[in-house]
């Protein structure tokens, strides 16, 4: 049974232009984040892994500015967001379910980024009530290191098993790329600490920073230094 659909327009492939646009879809979100939600979740893990530190940086941003309602620079992650789907190729995303069993069937055959801004803008269009409760889930998404199956599922959905899964490998990839580190750095205590300094200052408000999404941003560095600095023991 169809429990949840996105369709995603996207630039064909050798072509040099980079948009990407909505096209249907089908994402109910009652309950909160509701099928729709886990969709999108499922849509950003299977892509994530795919960008680098610093667009997976932008893709944070962007997400904070969708879900803040502020007015969307373009392009984004070097794609420009259109309501104009001629000449766009598609991928289709859909989350299936058969009583108690869900599992998701993801188009492979477009590119990561248009993927993950598909997903992240769709969130944005969201009823209001349910967006704050669907960007959630999409930064549980990209923290996410796993396959796609039912503890994915609970993961996204259930702030409980949100809590319980702290598995190291999951969130060490996820505290290098939040602080800028290569996975095969060499860190040291000091190295992490200094990281996490600069990049605090940078972030700040008192520093001349935008002020809205400081305090969330703040936490993430404060997140990723405590998991880094725990894998590496005085």
């Amino acid at each position: 049974m169809l429990l949840a659909e996105l369709e995603i327009r996207h630039t064909r492939a050798n072509l040099p232009t980079r948009r990407v646009a909505l096209g249907a879809r089908w994402l109910p979100v009652d309950p909160v984040p509701g099928f729709g939600g886990v969709l999108l979740g499922g849509v950003v893990a299977s892509r994530v892994d795919a960008l680098e530190g610093d667009e997976l940086k932008d893709l944070l941003r962007l997400t904070d500015d969708l879900e803040g309602g502020r007015r969307i620079s373009q392009p984004r992650l070097r794609h420009r967001f259109q309501t104009d789907v001629v000449g766009l190729d598609r991928s289709r995303h859909k989350l299936m379910g058969d009583g108690e069993l869900l599992w998701f069937e993801l188009d492979e055959h477009g590119a990561p980024v248009p993927q993950l801004l598909g997903a992240v803008y769709a969130a944005a269009q969201m009823p209001k009530t349910a967006r704050p409760a669907v960007f959630r889930v999409i930064r549980r998404a990209v923290r996410w290191r796993g396959p796609l199956g039912p503890t994915f599922i609970a993961y996204l959905s259930s702030d409980e098993a949100a809590r319980a899964w702290r598995t190291f490998p999951l969130d060490e990839r996820w505290a290098l790329q939040v602080l800028g580190f290569a996975p095969e750095a060499f860190l040291s205590r000091d190295g992490i600490q200094r990281r996490f300094r600069d990049l605090v200052r940078r972030v700040h408000p008192d520093t001349g920073a935008d002020a809205y999404g400081a305090g969330q941003r703040i936490l993430e560095l404060t997140e990723a230094r405590r998991i880094l600095l725990q894998l590496r023991p005085e």
